[in-house]
């Protein structure tokens, strides 16, 4: 059951009757948004087997036509698909094995439970994923490929190109996350310096037929940028990798033998990633089963449920953390002082997922940066609420989901002699809202459809 543990703590802080009941409106909303990532839930509403017909999104797999059903991928949630897949596909299965966060807790019969390092690559994830490359060179035209993808997919199978070491992937991983890089630009990387992703699964699974079962955590569900796309054609390039590394003033500290793989493959020297033209995509079939905005519009309907006037604001919402909470406070200021762009009782909802460049020597993530930005902005108001978290528990380097702010967060703090400024600049907002008790904690929820951020202003 996913919930937030601290629950009735982060309500009991709120200093008044409505900024206690708007702090329960908001934590209730953002509970209902994890609930509805739930990998299991969706796997039963978006899957079915009638007789040996397997049927997911207008698709249709006859298994017992194919000679083998191999399962194979990896994410936070992909240990949960691959259990629920096992309820659904039975014996129909093969065998296959799935890469999970370490300390994952699922049980499967056929397919094996990987577990492997996240968010920094590690030399588990490297076997765990030359074990789906052999599985997928092993399958032949007569059999079906399933994989099971989800967010932080691209740490957990990492298989390094050429003569790149673990080691170097995990120093430009470390490196791009702090930068303040997209989750694009960090995917546009690792698809190129790696034999996995990128479109590579498929190329090696070819003639086999590909079933892409998605949990999607980038916004907008770009195919090819989900967990660095293994199964999809690659819409970059190895020119548009080095200018990723050269915008962010990490050329030069990349490895030499990084730098060397992308060099050979601007010249042409090695073989591009996979790209739409290429017959291997014919047999893929890719499906996007669960993503932020069927996680935001859940959101919503738990603040419509209790008569609040509700809206999504956005499913695309990006950033620097800090000027996105700004954002938010100021729409919360809105309306409160005029009823735009919602009458209150108000609640307002925006998914999606904000970047950090981290200056400071502090400890946070993103959600916890975007509420102190906001509780800067929401000083004095009374039953006006900012609270932001991941859905898949985990907040950067935290054991935090995320945290909430109100309009007395301020004056607590400076009771407590905590500058929040300084804490915002040192980008320390864990210890902020540590000290404040207003830390949101779920723990790993084995689901990640990026973040959900909630305003509700009574």
């Amino acid at each position: 059951m996913i919930r937030i543990k601290n629950i009735e703590q982060l309500i009991e802080n709120g200093e008044t009757p409505l900024d206690r009941k708007a702090r329960a409106l908001a934590l209730k909303s953002l509970e209902n948004a994890v609930k509805a990532a739930d990998p299991k839930k969706i796997m039963k509403s978006k899957i079915s087997l009638r007789g040996s017909v397997l049927r997911v999104d207008g698709y249709s797999f006859d298994l017992k036509k194919f000679k083998h059903v191999y399962v194979i991928g990896g994410g936070k949630a992909s240990g949960s698909m691959a259990e629920t897949l096992e309820e659904i596909v039975g014996a129909h299965i093969t065998f296959g094995i799935v890469n999970v966060p370490r300390g994952s807790k699922h049980k499967t019969s056929i397919v094996k439970i990987h577990e492997a390092s996240h968010p920094v690559p590690d030399e588990s994830g490297v076997e765990g994923a030359r074990r789906m490359m052999e599985i997928a060179e092993k399958a032949d035209k007569e059999d079906l490929v399933i994989c099971l993808i989800s967010g932080g997919g691209s740490s957990l199978m990492p298989l390094p190109r050429g003569e790149i070491t673990i080691a170097d992937k995990r120093k430009i991983t470390e490196d791009l996350l702090k930068c303040g890089a997209t989750i694009n630009e960090i995917n546009t990387v690792r698809k190129h310096i790696s034999e996995f992703k990128g479109g590579w699964l498929a190329k090696k699974a070819f003639p086999a037929t590909v079933l892409n079962l998605i949990l999607s955590d980038v916004l907008g569900d770009p195919l090819d940028f989900i967990a660095s796309g293994p199964t999809v054609p690659d819409s970059t390039t190895f020119s548009d990798t080095i200018k990723v590394l050269k915008k962010y003033g990490l050329w030069e500290k990349a490895s030499e033998s990084v730098r060397k793989v992308l060099l050979d493959g601007e010249k042409g020297l090695i073989p591009e990633t996979p790209k739409a033209d290429d017959e291997v995509f014919k047999r893929v079939f890719n499906v996007v089963i669960g993503n932020n905005r069927y996680s935001s519009m859940a959101a919503c309907e738990a603040l419509k449920s209790r008569d609040l006037n509700t809206i999504l604001l956005t499913a695309f919402l990006e950033g620097e953390a800090r000027h996105v909470g700004t954002v938010l406070a100021s729409v919360a200021r809105e309306v409160n002082a005029s009823g735009n762009p919602v009458t209150k009782p108000a609640g307002v909802v925006a998914g999606g997922e904000t970047t950090v460049t981290v200056l400071g020597k502090g400890l946070g993530g993103r959600n916890q940066e975007l509420a102190l930005a906001a509780a800067l902005k929401l000083r004095g108001l009374d039953g006006v609420v900012v609270a932001s978290i991941s859905t898949d528990g985990v907040d950067g380097p935290t054991d935090a989901a995320g945290a909430l702010a109100d309009g007395k967060t301020l004056a607590r703090a400076e009771k407590m002699q905590l500058g929040a400024e300084k804490y915002l600049a040192e980008n320390d907002s864990y210890h902020f809202f540590s000290k404040l008790g207003d830390l949101v904690f779920t723990g790993p929820t084995g689901t990640n459809v990026n973040d959900v951020s909630v305003i509700v202003v009574l």
